[in-house]
């Protein structure tokens, strides 16, 4: 298992460490932009999740009433 491990980090996957450290500035500013644009992914995704939560409580309701007033 380690020497597949060690196979794929060391001969797969190219590592480049730059010496001018401005190099990483656009990989930041990508990440950050990632991290953002997941964060309101999440955030909308949370937005919808309660409106249908809603909906499917009302709509829960609704068939208790009517349940109920059909065995009365």
């Amino acid at each position: 298992m380690l020497s597949i491990f060690h196979f794929f980090v060391l001969n797969i996957i190219p590592m480049y460490f730059p010496e001018d450290k401005t190099e990483y500035i656009p990989a930041f500013i990508q990440l950050v932009l990632v991290v953002i644009v997941a964060g309101l992914v999440v955030f909308f995704f949370k937005k919808i999740s309660k409106k249908q939560e809603a909906k499917a409580k009302e709509l829960e309701e609704r068939l208790k009433e009517e349940q109920k007033n059909q065995h009365s």
